[in-house]
């Protein structure tokens, strides 16, 4: 069994820990019966350890009962990222080894759900837990848009990235953003409608600058060079600028690898579309 999984990039501002893309950054999990646990990696994440540990073999042994397959993983989503590499490979995983329910399967893993929501359905989808189990719902999701990532070469954990958050925000805060989210739900459906404000947030991203202090600078220039909305990506440390057009996208990624160079942070930008398959499985 083979399954193949876009990444995603999450949060998009004030959609913390609901909303997510899919990306057009992949994922792919094929098993085969084996005596024995084998691991073969290639791509992103190949430098993790082979064994029991790695989360595709955990993942694979939760639903199956065993682990005697051989599990090959194929990734171009860097790990620690913030482009959802962890629930990618949770969901890849699962599906391969025939879960009824992948994406069930992957939150218990991961935690939280719109990341594996969105590999799993593609396009946008705003996720989370009701009644402890995972619900997603796919959000309409203008195909005019264009995603500009800034990448550096560094790895944040989200656990780390989740530490330096607040236990409690003031009430003017939270409202802020679900106002903020109700208008980049609007604008992501119909990007005549999307706002700069939109992407704006006062819950987890100033928090997490004290992790990246580079950050501010280069979403400022993303937005300076034409993006419309610039919000981290995910737990970061991966910036997300979301654009109208993919001209406006090229012009965008021009300047962020300026900026990127600027500010003395190895790393790549690139354009990436949307993703709108999801979850692909081949028997």
């Amino acid at each position: 069994m083979r399954a193949r999984v876009p990444g995603s990039t999450s949060n998009l501002g004030p959609g913390f820990d609901v909303l997510a893309i899919a990306v057009s950054r992949h994922v792919e999990v094929a098993l085969e019966p084996a005596p024995a646990l084998e691991i073969r990696s290639f791509g992103e994440g190949s430098d993790l350890p082979t064994d029991r540990t790695h989360l595709a073999a955990r993942v694979v042994a939760s639903v199956l009962g065993h682990d005697r397959v051989a599990i090959t993983v194929r990734s171009d989503v860097p790990p620690s990222r913030g482009l959802g590499s962890s629930a990618a490979l949770a969901l890849a995983a699962a599906a391969a080894a025939g879960a009824d329910d992948p994406l069930e399967v992957a939150v218990r893993f991961e935690g939280h759900a719109e990341n594996a929501a969105a590999s799993l359905l593609g396009g946008l989808v705003a996720a989370t837990i009701v009644g402890g189990a995972p619900v997603a719902r796919s959000l309409p999701l203008d195909p005019r848009l264009s995603y500009v990532l800034l990448v550096p070469d560094r790895r944040l954990a989200t656990k780390d990235a989740r530490a330096v958050l607040p236990e409690r925000v003031p009430m003017a805060d939270a409202v802020h953003n679900l106002g903020r989210l109700g208008l980049l739900v609007a604008g992501l459906g119909d990007r005549t409608k999307l706002l700069a404000a939109a992407g704006d947030d006062r819950l987890h991203q100033d928090a997490r600058a004290a992790l990246f202090p580079e950050a501010p600078r280069l979403l400022e220039a993303l937005r300076i060079a034409g993006a419309t909305v610039a919000c981290w990506s995910g737990a970061g440390p991966s910036l997300l600028g979301i654009c109208d057009s993919a001209a406006v996208a090229g012009d965008v990624r021009r300047a962020g690898e300026r900026a990127l160079a600027e500010a003395g942070v190895a790393g790549t930008a690139e354009v990436l579309a949307a993703d709108t398959r999801g979850l692909v499985v081949e028997r």
